[in-house]
């Protein structure tokens, strides 16, 4: 079921499939709520799934303001209580979301069931960001050039190499100047979002025995892996690589997605 929650005066866009417990996943800069097809059937038997799109993304409506790590956790737990989801939740965070699920399980723990990382941003020593003015000025140069309507899904195939997404809905999601400004003022953000969740992290611990799994899509890249394990042992959590598999290990591997849901902080089968 598809509709929109008005929250803070934006209305964001949100869908909702299967029933029992419920888990929320959010995804990476740029992307859309249908980027998670592949694991809702996985998912929907066992679970609740509740995707959504943060402002600017996939069809909800552009930003009132620059994202924060805590405004970020803040969003989730009012989604919840518009759609009169009271009860603990897994939530699921992919690539720059990451930053927003960890917040969440930190700032609203008695909410949190479970967190599960994807291919997490990973930010040790995070830098400050451009400034938002600068990103806002360039999308807006941008969108009068009508960039978005002539590039955006180009750009989008580019980015995901066998999009399975129907090439429709691309069009109507990245053809939008809306889509295109909404992730320019996400990237401009990201270092301070980053530095932000540093800052939780000493205020905030995780709620004890949090079931937490950080599943990465190492890709060939011992750096990466080496810094995905880091942030596994940060957190307690459990690490799992997904391999084969890029970066939107979604749409590469949804069923080892469905299983760190499933069953979070737990070694596969």
């Amino acid at each position: 079921m598809s509709s929109f929650v008005r929250l803070g005066g934006v209305a964001h866009h949100v869908a909702v499939d299967g029933s029992g417990p419920v888990c929320v996943l959010s995804a990476g800069l740029g992307l859309s709520w249908f980027d998670w097809d592949q694991v809702v059937p996985l998912l929907a038997p066992h679970r609740t799934v509740v995707r959504f799109d943060r402002p600017g993304h996939g069809l909800s409506a552009p930003a009132a303001a620059p994202p924060t790590a805590a405004g970020e956790a803040h969003r989730i737990a009012g989604l919840l209580d518009a759609l009169g989801l009271t009860g603990p939740v897994t939530v699921v965070g992919h690539s720059l979301a990451g930053f927003h699920a960890e917040a969440f399980a930190r700032l609203h723990p008695a909410r949190t069931a479970a967190l599960v990382l994807v291919d997490s941003s990973v930010e040790e020593r995070p830098r400050p960001g451009s400034p938002t003015a600068a990103a806002r000025l360039l999308g807006t140069v941008l969108c009068a050039a009508g960039v978005p309507a002539a590039l955006g899904p180009a750009v989008r195939r580019a980015a995901v190499r066998h999009d399975p997404a129907p090439p429709a809905l691309v069009r109507r999601v990245y053809r939008t100047s809306r889509v295109l400004r909404g992730t320019l003022l996400e990237n401009a953000r990201y270092g301070a979002v980053a530095a932000e969740l540093l800052a939780l992290r000493d205020r905030h611990p995780l709620p004890p025995g949090l079931p937490a799994t950080v599943l990465a899509a190492p890709d060939g890249s011992a750096r990466w892996e080496r810094r995905q394990r880091a942030l596994a042992r940060r957190l307690g959590a459990h690490y799992e690589a997904a391999v084969p598999s890029g970066h939107l290990v979604m749409l590469d591997r949804p069923d080892a997605v469905a299983r760190a849901v499933l069953l979070p902080g737990q070694e596969a089968a």
